[in-house]
């Protein structure tokens, strides 16, 4: 969701599918192949130790060392934020999930076990969300913008 939210934002339009399909598809996102694969070794318990320090250097150099930070900060929050929301079977509020209903289906989100604890979308609601992204994407552009 923030990466799309973002990405209309920034006037962009990355692949989505890069998310659940890795290396198979370009993203479109600046440096996305070595982001991911920062993600992928991260995650990856049996990673090799040099293979993860090369590619922390390799983003370090492409981007910066605040954007190596930056990008293991925002790696670290998601791995805490999924663990919470699972364990606990926290489902998505109303508003989220209408906004994210056709992003969880076309990346094949709602197949996850934790998704069942997320009541479907209206109709209306769906309609609603949609209907209403591009005024709330100008919004926080305006805002951003600002400030």
């Amino acid at each position: 969701m923030l990466l799309r939210v973002t990405s209309e934002i920034d006037d962009q339009t990355p692949n989505l599918k890069s998310i659940t399909q890795g290396k198979d598809v370009v993203s479109g996102v600046a440096h996305g192949e070595l982001l991911s694969e920062l993600v992928e070794l991260t995650l990856d318990q049996h990673h090799q130790a040099d293979s993860l320090a090369t590619t922390r250097q390799a983003i370090s150099d492409a981007m910066s060392p605040e954007a190596l930070v930056d990008a293991a900060a925002v790696i670290g929050n998601f791995q805490r934020m999924v663990r919470i929301a699972d364990g606990t079977g926290i489902p998505l509020d109303k508003p989220i999930a209408a906004m994210t209903a056709d992003m969880r289906e076309e990346l094949g989100y709602n197949d996850f076990e934790s998704a069942k604890n997320t009541p479907p979308v209206n109709r209306l609601l769906a309609w609603l969300a949609i209907t209403f992204r591009p005024l709330m994407i100008k919004r926080m552009t305006a805002q951003r913008n600002r400030g």
